[in-house]
């Protein structure tokens, strides 16, 4: 009786592996945008430097007082207020006051304030070098006296009827890291924008431009969501004051130098895990859904594939790191 031999495909024998695994549910769009976000928050201390230049006018001293300025060819038109609004004044120049006129030295004032401020900011990392993003910056602005750049025996301290203001700016934000160590990261930047002075200037007689913030961050990555920072930076602005019954402008110039210290925070991909009772601290999965630890704290790193939230066992910790033999 011959012998029937019967050969089946490898997709019969195979086995169905769909049976022990299933396809985990990616991230949603959302979430997944978001996790393309660092989130940056810092405060810190600032100096500027209000400085005037009076180039087409005069400065008349009086026996007591503020300072006025006036126009060379009308002596008895001045001003009081030059600094956040122009108002006009006349007055009498008596014998013995002190006058000087631009012609005969640079003639000017000079004030140096500080800032606090308060800094937003959001960026994107584009192959984990170039950033591009925005922010705002809210900051409380002192204005010291304005002392003269020359004849400081004979002019007074300008004191401006502003004696602190609240700046407001609103920038874009390009940079590129340019040097890595260990954990240790620098990144140049510069914030490009505009700024509001606030209610106390009166906007009809000025105009303001741009500021331009060139700065350097030396970043620390504590894990791979969170960092903090340290930032040195230098910035430039300035606005023109229209001085009404000359015809001329007033040149403002307000360049400061900021340090800020702050953090940033980049949304995780993965939802924190939802069972309390799971001490796993690797990205790990329940039914078809992907998780990452809830025991691992944000503020250190961790490879994604092995934890690390507890790289030495307990007996080479404490008073056994010492012993040659742990046991």
């Amino acid at each position: 009786m011959p012998l029937i031999v019967s050969a089946q495909k490898d997709k019969d024998v195979s086995i169905p592996l769909d049976h022990f695994y299933v396809d985990r549910q990616g991230i949603g769009f959302f979430r997944n945008v978001l996790s393309k976000v660092h989130f940056g928050l810092s405060t810190g201390y600032g100096s500027t430097i209000f400085r005037h230049n009076l180039k087409d006018f005069g400065i008349y001293q009086p026996a007591s007082g503020n300072p006025r300025l006036f126009n060379p060819a009308s002596p008895a038109n001045g001003m009081f207020n030059w600094f956040n609004e122009s108002i006009d004044t006349t007055f009498t120049i008596n014998p013995g006051e002190f006058l000087v006129t631009p012609d005969t030295a640079a003639i000017g004032f000079r004030s140096k304030s500080f800032n606090i401020p308060l800094r937003l900011t959001a960026h994107v990392e584009i192959k984990q070098r170039f950033r591009i993003g925005g922010g705002y910056s809210f900051e409380y602005t002192k204005v010291n006296d304005f002392k003269p750049l020359s004849f400081s025996d004979d002019i007074q301290p300008y004191q401006s009827e502003v004696s602190s203001f609240f700046l407001q700016k609103y920038f874009l934000l390009l940079g590129a890291s340019v040097y890595r160590y260990d954990n240790y990261l620098l990144t140049v930047d510069a914030h490009i924008g505009g700024y509001k002075l606030g209610k106390k200037f009166d906007m009809d007689v000025i105009d303001k431009g741009m500021f331009f913030n060139l700065g350097a961050m030396v970043e620390r990555e504590m894990s791979e969501y969170f960092r903090l920072f340290i930032r040195p930076s230098y910035e430039f602005k300035g606005y023109n004051l229209s001085a009404e019954g000359t015809g001329t402008n007033i040149r403002h110039r307000m360049n400061a130098f900021y340090i800020n210290v702050g953090a940033s925070y980049r949304i995780p991909e993965l939802r924190r895990c939802y069972n309390k009772e799971c001490r796993a601290q690797i990205n790990h999965a329940h039914g078809n859904r992907e998780y990452r630890s809830r025991v691992h704290p944000i503020w250190k790193k961790q490879n994604p594939h092995h934890g690390e939230n507890y790289p030495n066992l307990i007996k080479y910790k404490g008073k056994n790191k010492r012993k040659l033999n742990p046991y």
